[in-house]
Parts: C-alpha cells; structure tokens; sequence
C-alpha cells in the first residue's frame, strides 16, 4: 500500500505544472507564434503554384503551422502543454495579423488537441520519436479536418483525399520529426537542463 500511494504521489508531481513549465513553454509558444506569421507571408504566393501539382496537394506546406503544439509538450512533458503551445502560438500570430483573422485561433485548438490526444494516448509517459511522429501528424489529421469542413466545404474525393494525407505527411514531418530534433539540439546546448528532454538528451551524448 505504501508503494502504491508513493507512485501515485511521484507521477502527480512529475505531471504537475511548474513555474519554469508555463514560463518557458509560454515563450516557446510566443516564438512560434511570430514562425506562424512569418510563414503566412512566405506561404502565400507559393500555395497556388504547389496546388497545382495536384488538387489538394497545397497540405503539404501546412506543416510550419503545427509544430507549436508538439515542440512545447516535448519540452514540458505535462497535460495540456500541447494545446497549450499551439493555442499560444495562433493568438500571437493573430494578434501580430494574418489573413485568417479569428480563424487562426480556431486552428490553434484544433492543432492542438490533434496532438495533445496521442500524448495522452501514452499517458504522457512516452517522448519518444514514434509518439512525436504521431503526435505531429495527428495535429495535420485534426487540422486537416477543419480544413476541409470550414474552407474546402463539398470539394471533390480526389480533393480530400489528397489535402488529407499531405496535410498529415507535413505534420509527421515538420511538426513530428522537425520538434523533436529540435529538442534535441536544443537539450545538447544545456538550454534545456531544468527539464528531463534536457537531461536524457545530455545522457545519451555522454553515453
């Protein structure tokens, strides 16, 4: 019994938000945001060309806007941090300007909980690669989603099965693999060493 309530009591702390948690996850957030507003400008001229290739195939550059919700729960590792890091990361690009307006704040939350759902699919126990992975592309499924609902309503088969699956591809890659090498580099430098990414990446690198 007493082993019993002393797990209890260490997983609630280790799941428990810190001062340090919200602090930095919230300027991770903040500094995505303003990658979020970069990439609404970049990926403007370059969306109608690369839908071209083949209808619907423009999700493949939705991935810089997923990453948020994946880097920040990779840094944090708590409830929530997923959400929280994409939910952040839209109201700052909203507020700096994009032309979704309100919209973005929508995506935000959806990003977010497409990812924050695999993580918790693990318990917020796994930060490795394979939940990354699947934690990125479930943010392309989510947004995906809404996409198709909200800007692409009664749009062809052929459409959606293609701005699907290359949304999807995008959030593995960008979001999924792109976080967690970040983080990792990031943990090597030792920016990271009040956190567990921190201290595992350095283990590994004396290893």
């Amino acid at each position: 019994m007493h082993a019993t309530i002393s797990s209890t009591g260490l997983s609630s702390r280790v799941l428990r938000w810190r001062v340090v948690d919200i602090v930095v996850a919230s300027v991770v957030a903040v500094a995505s945001g303003v990658v979020f507003w970069v990439w609404d400008i970049v990926s403007n001229p370059i969306s109608g060309p690369v839908g071209t290739v083949l209808p619907g195939f423009q999700g493949i550059i939705n991935g810089p806007w997923l990453f948020a919700g994946v880097l920040v729960a990779l840094i944090v590792r708590k409830p929530g941090a997923a959400l929280f890091g994409e939910l952040v990361a839209a109201v700052v690009s909203a507020l700096i300007g994009t032309q979704w307006g309100v919209a973005t704040l929508l995506s935000g939350v959806v990003q977010g909980l497409g990812a924050e759902i695999v993580f918790a699919l693990f318990l917020y126990a796994n930060w490795r690669l394979v939940p990354a992975l699947l934690a990125g592309a479930g943010a392309g499924v989510a947004e995906s989603i809404l996409d198709l609902l909200y800007w692409y309503p009664g749009s062809k088969a052929e459409f959606i099965v293609v701005y699907a699956i290359t949304t999807t591809i995008s959030g593995l890659i960008v979001a999924g693999l792109g976080s967690w090498l970040l983080v990792r580099a990031l943990a090597r430098t030792g920016a990271l060493s009040r956190f567990a990414a921190g201290r595992e990446a350095r283990g590994t690198a004396q290893a």
